[in-house]
């Protein structure tokens, strides 16, 4: 049974069960992919459960997205082609954000906001690897933008290093901590990779990864990209030359903070079942900054400020520097309390990592009201469904004592 044939299946399916254009539907299903074409060809918006909410933000969640239908435990049937319906405006995905403050919010995304930012990062070469789960915006966007070049798509059940350089994949979608493991495998093989492109987003990427990259895999291109599930791609970075605004996307910076304006970003959000629109311009907080040549630099959401004996700690660019330590897998920073400073500066760090390296790259490369008064290691950090160490979480499990993390001395 081809792939196709599954879609079509599960289209058919979904119409005997009263899916029509315009419909909404969600997917509680390992094989998400069948499912959510399926739903596409009827014109009905999709939302895709993800399975680590929850039972409260599960249940926020449908109650905003009011689907019609929650699909849950079938196989995706074999089935006959099928016309396509709606058009370009037709809503066709629910992405919801990551629910760092409250539960995650329902949000509305027709069918061209996704074509044009398909558009903005252009054909790739395939196969292509999405190595993380469909729940995430992140992966669905890759999974689908290689359908969109006609390539062959391929996923792993699990984020594992080791397969997806084993896979064969001539193009992966991956985050930043992804990448930093992808390439500790492949310095550690001798034979080269088939890997033509890495499409790497999520976070902020240091100069020393991209230095590794273009050691490892001369051949490939390294596209990183800026974007969020309100606005999809922001910016794209190709090469040297910095981020660069995609065409047509209007970028204002008020009081530090960015502001979007473009035809990529979604249709607002659902609310109780309503679609509460989007204005024409909208933000989801992020502090920035633009060079001399218009490049733009994104220094990390403005929720994410410890604030410490009197002075505002950007927490992800404190953590961009100390992935460039030796042992790093990734970092998160937070702030936990303290009686004079109000916020302690606090590392929480997944690797094998000796503590006097640490603090000899934040003594090189930070001032000393950024630099970590407190360090934890742990083994492996909590992570969101893209990959991303979930911030919000990590903070309130540290403030509970609950964190599975250690004193590293």
């Amino acid at each position: 049974m081809t792939r196709d044939e599954r879609v079509y299946g599960a289209a058919r399916w979904l119409a005997g069960r009263g899916i029509r254009d315009g419909s909404r539907v969600a997917l509680d299903v390992p094989d998400v992919l069948p499912w959510f074409l399926g739903a596409d060809l009827l014109g009905a918006a999709t939302l895709v459960v993800e399975p680590s909410w929850t039972p409260r933000e599960r249940a926020a969640v449908l109650a905003d997205a009011q689907p019609d239908l929650v699909v849950s435990g079938v196989a995706a049937p074999a089935g006959e082609p099928l016309e396509r319906a709606g058009t370009g405006e037709t809503f066709f995905y629910l992405p919801t954000t990551s629910g760092s403050s409250g539960s995650p919010k329902v949000l509305v995304r027709t069918r061209d906001s996704w074509v044009r930012s398909f558009e903005a990062l252009g054909a790739l070469p395939g196969p292509v690897l999405v190595p993380g789960p469909l729940s995430s915006s992140l992966f669905l966007f890759g999974a689908l933008h290689g359908r969109w070049c006609g390539r062959e798509v391929r996923t792993l059940p699990r984020w594992d290093p080791e397969a997806a350089a084993g896979v064969g994949a001539a193009t992966v979608h991956l985050v930043p901590a992804m990448l930093s493991a992808l390439l500790a495998v492949l310095e550690r093989r001798a034979e080269p990779s088939p890997l033509r492109t890495v499409v790497c987003g999520g976070a902020h990427l240091g100069d020393d990864v991209r230095a590794r990259f273009a050691a490892v895999l001369p051949r490939a291109e390294l596209i990183e990209y800026y974007g969020s599930a309100e606005h999809s791609l922001i910016a794209v970075r190709r090469g040297g030359d910095g981020l660069r605004p995609v065409p047509g996307v209007d970028l204002d910076v008020r009081d530090g903070v960015l502001w979007v304006r473009s035809p990529l970003a979604c249709s607002g959000r659902l609310r109780d079942g309503r679609l509460v629109p989007a204005g024409e311009w909208s933000t989801v907080g992020d502090l920035v900054s633009f060079s001399a040549s218009g490049a733009l630099t994104v220094r990390g959401r403005a929720g994410a400020v410890v604030s410490s004996g009197g002075r505002l700690v950007p927490a992800e660019e404190v953590e961009a520097v100390l992935r460039t330590a030796p042992g790093v897998a990734d970092v998160l920073v937070t702030g936990t309390p303290h009686p004079r400073l109000g916020e302690l500066v606090t590392a929480v760090v997944e690797g094998d990592v000796r503590l006097r390296e640490l603090r000899a790259v934040a003594r090189a490369a930070l001032a000393p009201a950024n630099r970590p008064r407190r360090w934890l290691v742990a083994k492996e950090l909590p992570r969101t469904a893209s990959g991303k160490p979930a911030r919000a979480l990590i903070a309130e499990q540290l403030a509970a004592g609950t964190l599975p993390a250690e004193p590293l001395t």
